[in-house]
């Protein structure tokens, strides 16, 4: 068991560097926005760059580990991200940074299905389900610390400045959980005889269809709706007063809410069930949505740490099922088509926004975002059944 906690150490803080480089993104956006005289189209499109190349290497990440281990791509996944924001210093306009973050985002796709993997086998016969919610929560805590800290820096010295100063870190963690992972002996290379055993085992691993359908359904958009929403609240908090570095702050509320929320909905999913969580959290998510925007700046940020309750509270009940629904043996692969589905269509989802807003303005796309989440109510139902074949007894 110590043996199984140093692993989920590893890959929480592999977690952490991830996270806070995808959402330092979007403290940096409204900068770029300003410096390079951009469109908010093109702003969405410097979002999907960045998720669309984190989301297009998933799956062949889960694939690859399957044949040379999880611990290599890791790293190495790790290191090519660092380098995307070591290197985004050097931009001279739209097209360097499309480049650079589509380098670093291919990078990061490694990470979701890969260390998702590596807690699960080490929770094999364990808590798996609060471990990978431990896991989950990591993530949460880059979201709250490294968009807070690199706004702060932007605003010393200049983002040219503090966004290559994380990458830095970020290759000292790359070096860090290689030695780490080998020394654990975690995400090694699989020998011959035990690829020889899984065979018989073909396509995706999946044992419930229709459960993993029904579950995808509900990420996507869950996903959809937290990655335009991201997007373009700086947007509107500027237009209600907001400095930049407040920007950061009101994202760390929103990340910290989302921390909470992965805790508090893990336990209700126990309680309640998951089919109840999740109408709970979505509840909350689109009504904390539209309500935010009528207030005022003061207000707005009181608000915010209860909407990121809801807005990432939901992943935590999701992302527990997924190991539930798959053999284990292809749980690298099918965590990677999960995250691929949904972090794909939310990559989608801030161009698509972004031409809405330059049409009709930001509020007019939030308030379409806010009622875009109810329509994950009826969805739900649709996990009724597969629940019960998985869990007979438990509440739904």
């Amino acid at each position: 068991m110590r043996r199984a906690r140093a692993t989920l150490t590893a890959s929480c803080v592999t977690h952490f560097l991830h996270d806070g480089f995808a959402d330092v993104v979007y403290v940096l956006l409204p900068v770029w926005a300003g410096e390079f005289r951009l469109s908010f189209a093109q702003v969405g499109l410097l979002r999907t760059a960045y998720s669309g190349g984190m989301a297009s290497f998933q799956v062949p990440a889960g694939i690859l580990a399957e044949r040379w281990g999880e611990r290599g791509l890791l790293a190495a996944g790790t290191a090519v991200t660092a380098f995307g924001f070591l290197i985004l210093g050097l931009s001279g306009g739209f097209a360097s940074l499309l480049l650079f973050l589509l380098l670093a985002g291919l990078g990061s796709g490694v990470q979701h299905p890969l260390s998702s993997s590596i807690v699960s086998k080490a929770y094999e016969n364990g808590p798996r389900r609060v471990a990978l919610g431990t896991y989950n929560f990591s993530g949460d805590l880059g979201k709250v610390v490294v968009p807070a800290l690199v706004a702060l820096a932007s605003g010393a010295i200049g983002w040219r400045w503090a966004a290559p100063a994380y990458g830095a870190v970020g290759l000292l963690g790359a070096l860090g959980i290689f030695v780490v992972l080998r020394r654990l002996a975690a995400g090694a290379r699989r020998d011959e005889s035990a690829r020889a055993a899984d065979g018989g085992q073909r396509g995706w691993g999946i044992r419930d269809r229709k459960g993993f359908q029904a579950l995808s359904a509900v990420h996507v958009i869950d996903n959809t709706t937290r990655m335009a929403f991201l997007t373009f609240l700086p947007f509107l908090l500027i237009a209600k007063g907001s400095t930049v570095q407040a920007v950061g702050l009101a994202l760390a509320l929103v990340f910290a809410g989302g921390a909470v929320g992965k805790f508090v909905c893990g336990a209700l999913a126990d309680r309640l069930g998951v089919i109840r969580t999740v109408i709970l959290t979505e509840l909350v998510t689109g009504g904390g949505i539209l309500a935010l925007l009528g207030l005022p700046l003061a207000p707005a940020l009181v608000l915010l740490p209860v909407l990121g309750v809801g807005l990432n509270g939901t992943s935590s009940v999701l992302y527990g099922t997924v190991a539930d629904l798959v053999a284990p043996e292809r749980r690298s692969r099918a965590y990677g088509l999960f995250y691929t589905l949904g972090v794909g269509s939310g990559a989608v989802a801030p161009f698509f926004y972004g031409l809405v807003s330059d049409l009709w303005g930001v509020p007019a796309t939030l308030t379409i975002i806010g009622l875009l989440v109810f329509t994950t109510i009826p969805l739900s139902q649709l996990l009724k059944a597969p629940l019960a074949r998985e869990a007979p007894g438990h509440p739904l």
